[in-house]
């Protein structure tokens, strides 16, 4: 929500006024200075949006004002041209109104457009989030990261490295949303304050790696050629899309990282583009494991936080380089979602892999759910559930 700056005022008093912390009002200004803030100066004000009311009989700005939880100056600054003490039936006025649902409907087919169009309508919500494009995939599309906080610690969190995993990307918007609002309205998630994370810890978070192999999945072919009838070869002429796992070029993006790579050439059964499972022919041949690559070495994450489907596991060591504590964490992880602990499988070139391999780091490919992928809507508030506790004991450890 846009004001605009009066004589006297602050970002202190507009967290006052409006019951927002301080310092999510600071970063969603981060261009302005708060010790010269010029009067006339447009400003964001985090978790509220600004609606129409009409006056009604009997209305005035402190009752108003009192119905929405804000002081009655919070109306006067929204209505600069409005006498609060001869507001007239039927007068249109600006209400500010607190942001207390989520935006992102997270209960159905998620394609790629809902994940932009649900990042943009939170980032116009929450100006305090960063929103940075890391990379394009085969088709051009946009791969985001989001950025929360501006703690030491930086926790990163994926999805959708493999397209039928699809539902990992939902999970993962439903707990940046409720994240969001917890933040904004001082409200706790399980009881736990989320305030002090944001001081902690930064979150990066990309919901999708995958942008076309999801799209592929949801929505069949893209339009254009020669992707359109390149994908129906590789899927042997069926237009059925389900069991597709790899990007749009048949190249299994968790299967391209330099984590020993060469084994997993040498054993996996497809040689050629495929649904799934082929590691490409070199490492780090796909743009969106590139974009990948870039960003971790960039970001220098503190742990990293993979999700897929399915099988109620968590995988946490490679070759004997995952350190000490990530025992500790994925123990952690184990009994807040009930899911099973695994050190060591015979599996190389992931994602997770590569990072522990590079960093020595904590580091976690976190399989939601059981059963057949993708995996059915009917278990999505399920999966939240047991996905939420793995979150939240990722930011706090």
């Amino acid at each position: 929500m846009k004001v605009l700056i009066r004589n006297g005022d602050s970002f202190w008093y507009y967290s006052q006024l409006f019951k927002v912390p301080l310092q999510l009002i600071l970063d969603s200004n981060k261009s302005l200075d708060p010790t010269n803030l010029q009067i006339g100066i447009e400003i964001e004000i985090p978790g509220f949006e600004m609606m129409e009311y009409k006056v009604k009989f009997g209305d005035t700005f402190w009752k108003l004002a009192k119905s929405i939880a804000i002081l009655p100056d919070g109306l006067s600054l929204m209505n600069p041209d409005v006498d609060p003490e001869h507001l007239a039936v039927d007068e249109i006025i600006n209400i500010p109104t607190r942001i207390i649902s989520p935006i992102v409907n997270a209960n159905r087919p998620y394609d790629y457009q809902m994940m932009m169009d649900d990042i943009k309508k939170l980032h116009a919500i929450y100006p305090f989030i960063r929103c940075e494009v890391i990379g394009n995939s085969v088709l051009g599309n946009n791969i985001p990261e989001i950025q929360i906080g501006s703690g030491a610690k930086v926790v990163h969190i994926n999805g959708s490295f493999h397209a039928n995993e699809w539902i990992t990307t939902n999970v993962i918007m439903k707990f940046l949303n409720d994240y969001l609002l917890a933040l904004t309205n001082m409200s706790p998630i399980r009881g736990m304050s989320i305030q002090p994370f944001y001081f902690d810890t930064m979150l990066s978070i990309v919901p999708m790696v995958n942008p076309d192999g999801v799209d592929l999945v949801l929505n069949g072919p893209p339009e254009h050629e020669p992707h359109k009838s390149k994908v129906v070869e590789i899927n042997e002429g069926s237009l059925h899309f389900q069991n597709w796992k790899a990007n749009i070029r048949g190249v299994d993006l968790n299967n391209q990282f330099p984590a020993k790579w060469e084994i997993e050439k040498e054993r996996k059964l497809p040689k050629s583009p495929s649904p799934r499972d082929y590691p490409g022919d070199a490492p780090l041949t796909e743009p969106e494991v590139n974009a990948m690559v870039k960003l971790t070495k960039e970001r220098k994450f503190t742990r990293v936080l993979a999700f897929h489907t399915q099988g109620e596991e968590i995988y946490w060591g490679y070759e004997g380089l995952e350190p000490p504590n990530s025992q500790l964490i994925v123990n952690e992880f184990s009994r807040v979602s009930g899911y099973k602990a695994v050190r060591y499988v015979d599996s190389h070139a992931g994602y997770k892999d590569w990072f522990i391999q590079e960093w020595q780091q904590p580091g976690f490919t976190i399989e939601l759910g059981e059963g057949v992928n993708p995996l059915p809507l009917t278990q999505f508030n399920e999966i939240y559930q047991e996905s939420l506790g793995i979150l939240l004991a990722g930011i706090y450890m």
